[in-house]
């Protein structure tokens, strides 16, 4: 890492790294927000038609507006990539050469260079070039004909899986190793992290039980609904609590105190619609909240299902995240050492400083990002504007 290039004080686990990010949408810009929530110094080239990042992922980078089709627009990214240690970039395979910016070119400027390309299908195969959202990667990998009703088509939850714990997550993954790596090799290489790679991995756990008695087919199963003891109930007041008492302990201490008699045999499916029947009928006498309070402390893991709304005033989150809220969510993960927190949210164009510190003349940067590229604000498609 070069540590000349940040003058912070290194006091998170990436000072010194410098990110240069030319993602778009969400599972790349969530990457790069976590190396910037790191440390990292990340730089994000804007400019174009092919959209903007997530505003919520831009908070600790800076951005640069470059024109990718001229010479000079080109000639400026590769002095960025040259002195950067991570590019990341989301286009599909052999856009980004198209603008000089592929693993080719800018390895050959900067061998050391870590090069990550996230995409859904990855870099090969005959999907390659496909579009696709997350509820197609999840659909191509068994994800999605694995969850939701048994009685109704499978349902997405929402883009958390694909987008940004098998792409986001997956690609910071890649990179951290890739950083480690080099400290001995002295040299990059390019990630190919693919969101359907990653839900497979994700799926390790249910692959090899599908059809069988834990997990027989879609909203049946063990942990897909069917186990009255791992599932939610409705209360008094319309709202739910999640049960998650698998083990046997848990689950008879919730019955010893909401059941009536000894404890039937969990594992028995015979006995599970007595146990739902049982259980549905105590969670409804009472509002949630009033269950939220009863089973503190008393490992039956018996927990409220909040509303986004509802998660900032939580008594644990605040212990743990006092200042968080649901435009500025957590840093992550906590370290004893190398605290994170938040760095501000600023979105104006800092081309001009950016180039400049680069080295190139003022003639260069009117040239390499002219106003036409920084007025551009493409379509990052969130938050959508619904017609009435």
């Amino acid at each position: 890492m070069n540590q000349a290039k940040s003058k912070s004080p290194q006091t998170r686990p990436l000072a010194g790294v410098r990110v240069l990010d030319m993602s778009r949408l969400a599972p790349g810009p969530y990457c790069t927000m976590l190396l910037a929530d790191l440390g990292a110094e990340v730089i994000v080239v804007t400019g174009g038609r092919a959209g903007v990042p997530v505003s919520t992922f831009s908070r600790g980078k800076r951005f640069v507006a470059l024109d990718l089709k001229a010479e000079e627009g080109r000639a400026a990214l590769q002095k960025l990539a040259a002195t950067s240690d991570v590019f990341v970039e989301s286009f599909r395979p052999g856009v980004s050469a198209r603008l000089g910016a592929g693993y080719e070119d800018l390895s050959r400027i900067n061998p050391s260079l870590i090069y990550c390309s996230l995409t859904g299908y990855g870099q090969d195969g005959p999907l390659a070039q496909e579009a696709g959202h997350d509820i197609n990667y999840l659909a191509l990998t068994g994800v999605l004909g694995a969850i939701g009703p048994h009685d109704r088509p499978p349902t997405a939850p929402l883009n958390v899986i694909a987008d940004f714990a098998a792409g986001g997550l997956t690609a910071v993954v890649g990179i951290l190793a890739a950083l480690y790596e080099r400290v001995t090799s002295g040299k990059g290489q390019h990630i190919d992290a693919a969101m359907i790679d990653g839900c497979m991995s994700l799926m390790a756990m249910h692959y090899p039980v599908w059809g069988q008695p834990v997990m027989p087919e879609r909203g049946r199963g063990w942990l897909a609904g069917s186990a009255p003891y791992y599932r939610c109930y409705v209360c008094r007041d319309g709202g739910y609590v999640a049960v998650g008492a698998l083990e046997p302990q848990f689950f008879i201490a919730l019955w010893k105190d909401i059941g009536v008699g000894d404890p039937p045999d969990q594992m028995d499916i015979k006995a599970w619609p007595l146990i739902e029947e049982t259980f549905a009928r105590a969670f409804a006498s009472q509002p949630r909240d009033h269950w939220a309070g009863r089973y503190i402390g008393q490992d039956v893991c018996v927990f409220p299902v909040l509303s986004p709304d509802e998660v900032w005033a939580h008594p644990h989150i605040k212990a743990r995240f006092p200042d968080a809220d649901a435009g500025n969510v957590p840093a992550i993960p906590r370290f004893s050492r190398t605290p994170l927190s938040p760095a501000p949210r600023d979105e104006s164009d800092q081309s001009d400083a950016i180039l400049a510190e680069a080295g190139l003349r003022p003639d260069e940067i009117a040239l390499a990002s002219p106003a036409k590229e920084r007025a551009s604000t493409g379509w990052s498609g969130w938050p959508p504007h619904f017609k009435s």
